[in-house]
């Protein structure tokens, strides 16, 4: 596997100071991973969309006509999850799913894809995506070499992005303890409880107290709904 610029991709991330300009980065991306295409996609705090990426304006224009942000298990399925998702992993077992999958590889969308969600302050929420035509075997190894780059890629488009969104103005957050905030994203990530306690080096009881303690500061009513309210607020960033 090549080995990636990741600090140049990043410092050109810190140093655009447009939406632009993001779209020069996309496609550094794409020759840096060497992957057909990328893409970053938000949807900000008052519904208002922004895209860059390496889909053709053809496939771009045909998504847009068919609706297919009703029916895109990408779309669909990233909406429900916190990790990073192989495209591999989602459900393409319905009718709409399989057509929507068929009309993509005839725009060269790519057969293999990585998708990483992103939630930020006031339910904003994004999308970073790379996608590949190559075989089983091949993405495997992508992934094994290329994953936690990624993931840091796109929280970086996410982190520069929100920079732009106009008129932001995040929701009051309650404070959190640093050993509440470790506690959330731990278990965010999909950590154990017994895991997020090993980690922190604590007891699993005073592991709970944590939790207990972040969950009435949130108003949560219980430890799903207050990772969601701490995401929500800002508190926590996976």
């Amino acid at each position: 596997m090549k080995t990636v610029d990741l600090d140049g991709i990043l410092e050109a991330l810190e140093a655009t100071r447009t939406l632009d300009g993001l779209q020069a980065i996309v496609e550094k991306v794409c020759k840096a991973f060497r992957v057909d295409h990328a893409m970053y996609h938000w949807v900000d705090s008052v519904g208002e969309q922004y895209g860059c990426g390496t889909y053709g304006q053809e496939w771009i224009d045909r998504y847009i006509e068919k609706g297919y942000v009703r029916t895109d298990p990408v779309i669909t399925g990233c909406y429900q999850r916190f990790h990073p998702v192989d495209w591999r992993r989602l459900d393409w077992s319905s009718k709409s799913a399989r057509e929507f999958l068929e009309d993509s590889q005839k725009f060269g969308v790519g057969t293999h894809g990585y998708s990483i969600p992103i939630r930020g302050p006031n339910g904003q929420f994004a999308l970073f995506t790379v996608s590949h035509n190559c075989d089983d075997e091949a993405w495997d190894r992508f992934i094994e070499a290329h994953s936690r780059n990624l993931i840091l890629v796109g929280h970086y488009f996410n982190r520069k992005a929100l920079e732009f969104e106009p008129k932001r103005t995040p929701e009051q957050a309650p404070p959190l303890s640093p050993r509440e905030v470790d506690a959330l994203t731990l278990l965010a990530i999909g950590y154990s409880r017994a895991q997020v306690a090993k980690t922190l080096s604590i007891s699993e009881h005073t592991l709970r107290v944590y939790i207990e303690s972040a969950r009435f500061k949130l108003g949560a009513l219980n430890t799903t709904h207050a990772i969601a309210r701490a995401i929500s607020c800002g508190l926590i960033v996976i």
